[in-house]
C-alpha cells in the first residue's frame, strides 16, 4: 500500500475524476443497489480506489452478500480509515481510503465469513486490476 497521502484541492480532483465518481467519493454518495459494475464480479485479481489506485481488497476476500454493492469480509491492511456516520437517522461506520480519503462505502458486523464484516462498498469508488 501507498503510505504517503495523496491531498488535492476539490478542483484538481473534479479535473481529474467523472462527475459520478467524484460524487461518489469525494461528496459521500452512494450508487443505486444492483447497478454497479463490481457487484456480480468475481474474477482473480484486486480491487484499487478510483480516486488514487491505493489497493484496498483482494477478490478472495469478496462474496455475494445480495445487498445490492459488492462486498468483501476484510481489507488490505490499513487501507481504510473508520468513521462514524450519522447521517439519514442511522448509526453506521464509514470507510475511507486511508491514502486519499475517498468515500468507499460502508463496514457491517453482519457479514457470512468467518470475519464477521460485511464492506459494503460503491462499485464507482473501485478499479480492479485482473490478476497477470
Amino acid at each position: 500500500m501507498n503510505s504517503e497521502k495523496v491531498n488535492k484541492t476539490e478542483a484538481e480532483w473534479r479535473q481529474l475524476l467523472s462527475e459520478e465518481v467524484f460524487h461518489i467519493l469525494r461528496e459521500k454518495g452512494t450508487e443505486r443497489a444492483f447497478t454497479g459494475e463490481y457487484d456480480k464480479h468475481f474474477e482473480a485479481g484486486a480491487y484499487h480506489c478510483a480516486g488514487c489506485n491505493a489497493q484496498l481488497f483482494e477478490a478472495n476476500q469478496k462474496f455475494d452478500s445480495h445487498c445490492g454493492w459488492p462486498a468483501f469480509d476484510a481489507v488490505k491492511d490499513s487501507a481504510v480509515e473508520e468513521h462514524t456516520d450519522k447521517s439519514f437517522g442511522m448509526m453506521r461506520t464509514e470507510i475511507t481510503c486511508t491514502t486519499c480519503g475517498g468515500h468507499l462505502g460502508h463496514v457491517f458486523n453482519d457479514g457470512p465469513t468467518k470475519t464477521g464484516l460485511r464492506y459494503c462498498i460503491n462499485s464507482l469508488s473501485l478499479k480492479f486490476i485482473p490478476k497477470a
